[in-house]
């Protein structure tokens, strides 16, 4: 049924009731509201920032200065271990699916995700799989062997320790997080956008991370099963990567790179999409190019998938092969340009207003092109072989998944606060915050190419005076310690944000997208009707040539016989039936629940318990599904 919701002021109260999700502690562990979740990841995924910088903090005090003694040997491999699995797997992507969870169905207008449940439970085994890997501060042995975990170092015969087998069990369990999180993105673009919003309408930040989402679904197994072999090498013997018994170390490498490249792109490309879509507000314009930077985007990820052996240069590899890797890694660099001319044009050509996420934004495009120019350098094989293993690959992984992660991150937290919360973020605060990060992060991170330059390994633990090391370790040190500094500034601007009384307006950034046609903090059932698309930009249209299309924003379909949404088709956005949405539901947790015992049972070869946990993660899993599926088992044709 077409309504127009101004015309019924009931709808908000009867909608509410039907989405709401139930008060109280049951509520909590059930609620597949997918804002509730996005914030959740949110959070989590931030918390775990804190603790990688905390380990970052104390490797820089050890490194500070030659011939330091804060932390032992075994003490500094843990830490520079835990720090990179830390910031890289259970930071960089998450944050991200926090937005994409939260943004996601408030920009396509659609009332939650494809499969609540399955977005619930993606949260979970996120959460319980990070737990599960820092269990092993608990058994008193980290892994040690570093994030990338290469063998043999890894193996058995040179490591007993039971951090490795947390480590790599842990990895196993995160792997469905990722997995299951990426087919319900990609699904919810095909099905549940709002009727108009044509394939070509979609916000950047939605190619963003269904790029992301596309591309790890084919590298996920690739380290999943990496890690599965490792555990079994450890655990039975077998001998997939040890040389002597006819395994290859390489192997790994091989598995490993093949997911650590499109890796990269996962956490940069979304990103990306927010810079993308925010920045264009503060310019007063829309973006520049949206057609070219939507296909370098999926053209980066298609690409990305050609270069796992830039990171294998040094390992002895037929030089032609290396010359075809070396190409694509040069290649790689034309979408990624793309971008950045699209957004320089958009500031070049606006008016640009100098906000707190402005000026994050413009921070992130420095950040991006000092990261992509000592990634160019690296793409050629004779430099490589120069600066392998030394410190200027170590400034250049910090330029690409720190500096290009945290800017648009902080970037967009600000810009998306009001939506978040109902409250801005102070603007003073939010600046000194900018300019203590930026600052803080090139002096902290820059130094560490001239350390590398001068020869520096990387996973050095202490280093003896007079080889010029002295002063770029100083520098980087105080700057990690201001650059810090910045981040505990934007938490102190958060926290009294949020005490504070004065709620922001529905739109206060004079935004053009979806999310700010409705109230902020958004209504638990988003739209009060199905809104319907005709054009790009439906809060603009009054100032944009559109060639007369307008969009319809309070009156559409109306869908308040339980919980519905409207699926249509994957290109042109046509309505073709009514989802009926599953319920709040206990069981994601309860099946998160009995996979951390599976894999706990198998870290202590409990093999009943195992097989036990096994059984009941099938019943539980049947119990999920009966008696009704989450995406259209009941759908309706319009």
């Amino acid at each position: 049924m077409t309504v127009n919701s101004s015309t019924d002021p009931g709808i908000a109260e009867r909608l509410e009731r039907i989405w709401k999700t139930e008060p109280g502690l049951r509520g909590w562990f059930a609620t597949v509201d997918h804002k509730q979740i996005g914030l959740r990841y949110l959070v989590t995924a931030f918390l775990f920032l804190l603790i990688g910088g905390i380990e970052a903090l104390l490797l820089r005090l050890q490194l500070a200065g030659p011939g330091r003694h804060v932390l032992t040997p075994d003490q500094y491999n843990e830490l520079f271990t835990m720090h990179g699995m830390t910031m890289i797997f259970l930071y960089a992507l998450p944050i991200l699916s926090g937005f994409s969870n939260f943004l996601w169905p408030l920009l396509l207008g659609s009332r939650d995700m494809a499969f609540p449940r399955l977005n619930a439970f993606s949260y979970w085994v996120f959460l319980f799989s990070g737990l599960f890997m820092y269990a092993s501060f608990l058994v008193g042995r980290p892994p040690d062997a570093g994030w990338f975990n290469y063998v043999p170092y890894s193996g058995r015969n040179y490591n007993q320790n039971v951090g490795m087998d947390l480590y790599a069990l842990g990895m196993v369990f995160y792997g469905i997080s990722t997995t299951v999180g990426s087919i319900n993105f990609v699904v919810s673009l095909l099905r549940t956008k709002a009727p108009g919003m044509s394939i070509n309408r979609v916000p950047i930040i939605i190619w963003g991370t269904l790029t992301a989402s596309v591309g790890n679904l084919f590298a996920v197994p690739a380290v999943s099963l990496a890690f599965l072999l490792l555990w079994f090498d450890r655990n039975f013997y077998t001998h997939f990567y040890d040389a002597t018994l006819g395994g290859h170390p390489l192997l790994w490498q091989h598995l490993f790179w093949m997911f650590g490249h499109p890796w990269v792109y996962a956490i940069v490309l979304p990103a990306m999409g927010i810079v993308s879509d925010a920045l264009p507000v503060f310019c007063r314009r829309p973006l520049v190019g949206y057609t070219p930077v939507a296909l370098s985007t999926v053209t980066t990820m298609f690409i990305g998938f050609g270069v796992w052996v830039h990171h294998m240069f040094a390992t002895g590899l037929p030089p032609l092969s290396l010359s075809f890797f070396s190409a694509a890694s040069i290649i790689i660099v034309l979408p990624s340009a793309v971008a950045v001319f699209a957004w320089i044009a958009t500031i070049f050509t606006g008016r640009p207003v100098f906000k707190t996420p402005f000026l994050f934004f413009a921070g992130f495009i420095v950040l991006f092109t000092i990261g992509g120019v000592s990634g160019f350098m690296t793409a050629s094989v004779p430099l490589d072989w120069q600066l392998t293993d030394t410190y200027f690959v170590v400034a250049h992984m910090h330029y690409v998944l720190l500096g290009i992660n945290v800017f648009p991150v902080i970037g967009g937290l600000t810009f998306w606060f009001p939506k978040f919360t109902g409250r801005m973020l102070n603007e003073r605060l939010g600046k000194w915050s900018f300019w203590i990060m930026f600052i803080g992060f090139n002096a902290g991170f820059f130094p560490m190419h001239i350390s590398g330059l001068l020869g520096m390994p990387r996973r050095i633990y202490t280093y003896p005076p007079g080889l010029g090391w002295d002063l770029p370790n100083l520098v980087t040190s105080v700057g990690s310690f201001l650059f810090a500094a910045g981040i505990l500034l934007f938490l102190i601007n958060v926290v009294l944000s949020l005490k504070s009384k004065r709620m922001a307006d529905a739109n206060p950034w004079d935004a053009p997208s979806l999310e700010w046609t409705i109230s902020s903090p958004p209504p638990s059932y988003n739209f009060a009707v199905i809104p319907t698309l005709a054009s790009r930009h439906p809060l603009w249209e009054d100032r944009l040539d559109n060639g007369g299309a307008s969009s319809s924003l309070s009156e559409g379909l109306l869908l308040d016989h339980g919980r519905e949404t409207v699926a249509t088709t994957p290109l042109d956005a046509e309505p073709i039936a009514i989802l009926r949405m599953p319920e709040d539901s206990l069981m994601p947790f309860t099946t998160t629940i009995v996979l951390t015992v599976l894999f706990g049972a198998l870290l202590l070869h409990a093999w009943w318990i195992a097989g036990l946990a096994a059984i009941l993660t099938f019943i539980a899993t049947v119990a999920w599904l009966w008696p009704q599926a989450s995406l259209g088992q009941t759908a309706e044709a319009i």
